[in-house]
């Protein structure tokens, strides 16, 4: 394929050779002269491990070029990908001022061109990025979005120092779009790396650089916190971080990386309050650690904010211990939004056949009665019956009992706290917590 390539820095420089590489037939645009000579030369405008080979390669099979005339490179290419930088301002938000430039100038081009164009991000760009640019192409070329060109965002996971061999083993790829031509053309160039190839919604596209960049920037942190506590302790930092990676089954997975509802029971609650005051008593001040419970509660307050904004007096709360298939209720967040709606006196029903069973058997009847007499008080045995009185129902934990009897609920509003199912979304009377 004939393809642009918009900004000759980091990105735009590796991609250039990798897709030439590829076999593809590849232009360089940049404004600066001194950058389209050192491509036009067989030079990189990096340094970068490889890429000095890669280029000079490229540049003797002639499959690479640069310039610095965009209409150019425009009516000879089928794909323009913009790889332009987008700096911090000074207060903080990301600058799109070269993205703006650069659409500008392939509108300009695309005014004389007749046949469909694809343009690609791969810029680190924010959410809405991709309207914004089609907003001035349409304006200023007269052309029509997915008729006569489209937006694919393709956000890149590159690192510095490794980036060639990122590039050609990526753990999977990330194409937003909205339009099934471009998305399945950009698409096409990556058939033959490893990885799945995600096609998804572009806002989606557009914001996981930041999630994903930010939680690596958490991990960092994290660590670096350990690495002090244990530190001050004389324990070991590397081999407590090196035993914690090894378990991949619940530390490095998906189990804790969904959006839900607060944390509770009587693990996590308890042994981050020792650890933060292991911490403290050696020294140690863990800004990331002591702000998770922070976090925690605010989750809550969030949760109470959803279910206050529907204004119903009779609500119905499925699920009461702090999550599936237990009774525990020990630092259940439920327990903490039922305190402010009874203090409210609203009219409340609770189901939750483990709670109920180990009432009447008496497993964690003493802290039932002790403990949350008011709320035991509400448990009701049965659901549908508990539903059909009630005018606002609000999910508190996974129970597959729970989602039969939610599926035939229409007329009411459902607050999901935890993500039940993905058979209760998409209605117009269901509504999450965080999604």
């Amino acid at each position: 394929m004939n393809i642009s390539v918009f900004g000759l820095g980091y990105v735009g420089c590796v991609s250039l050779g990798c897709l030439a590489k590829q076999g593809h037939q590849v232009i360089g645009v940049d404004v600066n002269l001194q950058k389209v000579e050192l491509i036009n030369n067989g030079k990189p405008t990096i340094i970068e491990k490889d890429i000095a080979e890669l280029i000079i390669e490229q540049h003797l099979n002639k499959r690479i070029s640069a310039t610095t005339d965009f209409k150019l490179a425009i009516d000879n290419s089928d794909i323009s990908i913009i790889c332009v930088g987008t700096p911090l301002k000074d207060d903080g938000k990301l600058s799109m001022e070269y993205i703006n430039r650069v659409s500008v100038n392939i509108a300009d081009a695309l005014i004389n061109k007749n046949s469909f164009h694809t343009i690609v991000v791969r810029s680190t760009i924010i959410p809405g990025t991709a309207k914004n640019i089609s907003n001035i192409i349409e304006k200023i070329s007269g052309k029509t979005l997915n008729k006569d060109f489209t937006i694919v965002i393709n956000p890149e996971f590159l690192r510095e120092g490794t980036s060639i061999f990122d590039y050609f083993n990526p753990p999977l790829t990330i194409i937003g779009y909205n339009n099934d031509k471009g998305g399945n053309l950009i698409s096409s160039l990556y058939n033959n790396l490893p990885g799945k190839i995600l096609m998804i919604d572009v806002e989606v596209a557009e914001i996981m650089k930041y999630v994903n960049n930010t939680f690596h920037a958490l991990k960092v942190s994290f660590a670096n916190e350990v690495g002090n506590i244990c530190k001050s302790a004389n324990i070991d930092s590397q081999q407590v971080m090196d035993i914690l990676c090894q378990d991949k089954k619940l530390n490095i997975s998906s189990y804790y990386l969904k959006p839900g509802f607060a944390y509770g029971g009587s693990c996590l609650p308890k042994d981050l309050k020792a650890f933060q005051s292991f911490a403290k008593e050696n020294g140690q001040i863990p800004h990331v650690i002591n702000s998770i419970s922070k976090t925690n509660i605010d989750q809550i307050k969030k949760a109470i904010e959803l279910i206050n904004s529907f204004e119903k007096q009779n609500i119905c709360f499925l699920g009461l211990s702090f999550k599936e298939g237990t009774d525990d209720l020990r630092n259940s967040p439920t327990i903490k939004v039922l305190d402010y709606f009874i203090s409210k006196k609203y009219n409340i029903k609770v189901c939750d056949k483990n709670v109920e069973i180990s009432k009447l058997t008496g497993t964690n009847k003493n802290y039932i009665e002790s403990e949350i007499p008011k709320i035991s008080k509400l448990i009701e045995s049965d659901i549908e019956e508990a539903v059909n009185q009630s005018d606002l129902i609000v999910i508190c934990n996974k129970e597959e009992i729970f989602i039969d009897v939610l599926l035939n609920v229409f007329n009411k509003p459902i607050v999901d706290l935890v993500y039940l199912s993905e058979k209760l979304r998409n209605r117009d009377n269901y509504f999450g917590l965080s999604w």
